[in-house]
């Protein structure tokens, strides 16, 4: 296919514009469809000044090779669907969808039609996380132990006004941002099988939470810890660390995640890897050095992924299974955080791919 690749953006909102500007500088697409009902035609042009802007979402799929599903939660389901039916590969924005059962729709849709759905877990593109899953997996670590993280961040108030949507149930933090940091952590460390959180609002005063604090167990054992906030005037996330992306203040010295081993600990996206020569013991001398990584846009290189996809030159690196199952681990979250009990989560793996799982909880007074 060596013609231009037509794309389709379905979603014109913040992250939309974002993709749209991807496709338009890429060498190998163009951006012929934007669908979205409520577009101001003044904005139109800026998007793509060849692209057609309508509400027809089916004329516009019977017409493109890729389509980027880019609109609110609860409409990413109909718009995937919508895709897959019409045979056309789709890159379907985080999370997959709003609610388990209409992501389980998607990955049944697309491995029974075999049209190709990649994920926006974006980071998974990233050179950063890559170096730093590369060396987990090595063993530079031994095995993982624990793992620590956060996305501690402070939104303005006018990201909340241009979509009010941000402010009731399913907007929060847990299921737009912690789901990218969920995705993260499940490919450094693996599968997520039980959570435990408490969220609350008192920052903001929103339907949905501002806060929220987790307790992970991986399958393999490791424990770990993860703390959100949108209402939270620190640099501890991934945006304001990683560089990635000129747009955000960052801090070249902080850290989101940290993971720890038996034999060692790695910290992103600073790579600091602190590894014991000898044996592992706080009395013994470490080595500590810095791994090398190229900070490269990951939406960028998603999008490149995304056209390979479409080439058939390559799987998607994030399924929708893929999404499934980090959407799968944030509404355990939000549903530990409603009740204030621990919640197990169902994984699509067999259990013997897992040598250590966890012990089950002990019953209180056991």
């Amino acid at each position: 296919m060596s013609r231009l690749l037509r794309i389709a953006l379905v979603g014109a909102g913040l992250i939309g514009r974002q993709h749209a500007r991807r496709v338009r500088e890429h060498p190998g697409m163009e951006l012929t469809h934007v669908v979205d009902p409520f577009l101001d035609p003044a904005d139109a042009s800026a998007l793509g000044p060849a692209a057609t802007v309508s509400g027809d979402l089916e004329r516009a799929l019977a017409d493109v090779d890729g389509a980027v599903i880019a609109t609110p939660n609860a409409l990413h389901r109909a718009g995937a669907l919508a895709a897959l039916a019409a045979g056309v590969p789709v890159l379907v924005e985080k999370p997959l969808a709003d609610t388990v059962a209409a992501a389980e729709q998607i990955v049944t849709a697309a491995e029974a039609s075999g049209v190709p759905v990649l994920v926006g877990h974006h980071r998974r593109h990233s050179p950063l996380l890559a170096s730093a899953v590369e060396a987990v997996a090595a063993g530079a670590i031994g095995r993982p132990v624990a793992v620590m993280g956060s996305a501690l961040f402070a939104k303005p108030e006018d990201y909340f006004a241009a979509a009010p949507w941000r402010k009731e149930a399913g907007g929060g933090p847990i299921l737009i941002n912690l789901v990218h940091d969920i995705d993260c952590l499940r490919a450094l460390c693996g599968e997520i099988v039980r959570v435990q959180a408490v969220a609350g609002h008192a920052a903001r005063g929103f339907a949905v939470e501002d806060t929220a604090a987790t307790t992970l167990v991986f399958a393999n054992g490791a424990l770990g810890t993860f703390i959100v906030s949108d209402a939270a005037g620190s640099a501890r996330s991934w945006e304001q660390t990683s560089q990635e992306n000129p747009a955000y203040d960052t801090d070249e010295d902080e850290d989101c995640y940290h993971v720890a081993g038996t034999r060692g600990s790695i910290s992103v996206p600073t790579l600091r890897l602190r590894t014991h020569p000898g044996a592992a013991s706080w009395w013994e001398p470490a080595t500590v050095t810095a791994l090398q990584a190229r900070r490269e846009d990951p939406l960028k290189l998603q999008l490149e992924h995304f056209g390979q996809v479409i080439r058939g030159e390559a799987a998607p690196k994030v399924t929708a299974r893929d999404g499934l199952q980090s959407l799968r681990v944030v509404r355990a979250v939000a549903e530990s955080a409603r009740t204030g009990l621990p919640v197990d989560v169902p994984v699509d793996v067999p259990a013997d791919v897992f040598p250590n799982p966890p012990a089950a909880p002990r019953a209180a007074g056991a």
